[in-house]
């Protein structure tokens, strides 16, 4: 009897992990499963959390201004995608929050958008993540900065459970998600970073792998964009004039309908 018990149990515990890796897709919407309808644009940073800052800008405003600028070209030029936003203002939005959006909306894709920053005025150049751990201590210092946000949040340790940003043993865990989704986010990185490149001549920096908190509880397909560094004075320059700001934004839209036209078309 306790054997059978065991059995079943066992043969419900896998259904229900396959359903959360897989989905379940009623037989009435399969022929709608490759379709891209919902789409989260995500504004890194805002509020008291400004993010990094240049000479004359802070991050959490570049970020608002391209992400305003990519969810109109997809209103606009792709009416059957619906845009939803994390912010359209300058507001506070926990880290945790960003990945809940996503996820109670049954987002088909989820996007963050972010600038870089380091000590040197001499780096430059696009990069775009997606979840994982390949080469953890080269990208560990721009993982810990912008999962460091939690810090800011009220009883972060509560809510995320003793994570530390700070710590290295704290990111062991990231190893198991997003595994489902890992080839549809790095389709999506190599057309933003190729766009970028190719097309807004912008210097690529490649696609990376790092474990943001934002792209671990996303179900969902998901990048994160570092659009340029406001440490580079010119970079800074060109990513707050509304130029520099249209092109890049151009170039993550035309990336995101390579996309859609490519997922649709299985």
């Amino acid at each position: 009897m306790e054997r059978t018990k065991l059995k079943n149990i066992l043969i419900i515990s896998l259904l229900f992990i396959t359903a959360v890796l897989v989905g379940f897709i009623p037989p009435d919407e399969k022929k709608a499963e490759f379709k891209l309808r919902r789409i989260v644009i995500d504004a890194g940073h805002g509020g008291k959390d400004p993010g990094t800052s240049g000479r004359i800008s802070r991050e959490k405003d570049v970020t608002l201004a391209i992400a305003l600028k990519v969810g109109g070209y997809i209103s606009e030029l792709l009416p059957d995608v619906e845009v939803i936003y994390t912010r359209e203002t300058d507001v506070f939005i926990e880290l945790k929050e960003r990945a809940n959006i996503a996820n109670r909306n049954r987002a088909d894709l989820f996007v963050s958008i972010h600038c870089n920053a380091i000590s040197s005025t001499r780096a430059y150049g696009t990069e775009t993540f997606v979840m994982g751990n390949k080469n953890f201590n080269g990208n560990f210092e721009i993982v810990k900065r912008e999962n460091a946000v939690i810090l800011l949040e009220d009883d972060y340790q509560q809510n995320y459970e003793g994570f530390d940003p700070k710590s290295p043993e704290s990111y062991m865990m990231f190893n198991l998600m997003q595994k489902a989704y890992f080839a549809n986010s790095l389709s999506l990185a190599e057309k933003i970073e190729t766009d970028l490149s190719t097309r807004v001549n912008r210097h690529s920096r490649g696609v990376k792998q790092a474990p943001f908190y934002v792209l671990w509880t996303t179900s969902m397909p998901s990048v994160l964009i570092e659009t340029g560094f406001l440490s580079n004075p010119a970079e800074e320059k060109y990513l707050n004039s509304k130029s520099g700001q249209t092109y890049v934004a151009s170039g993550i839209f035309r990336a995101i309908k390579a996309y859609k036209e490519e997922l649709e078309a299985i």
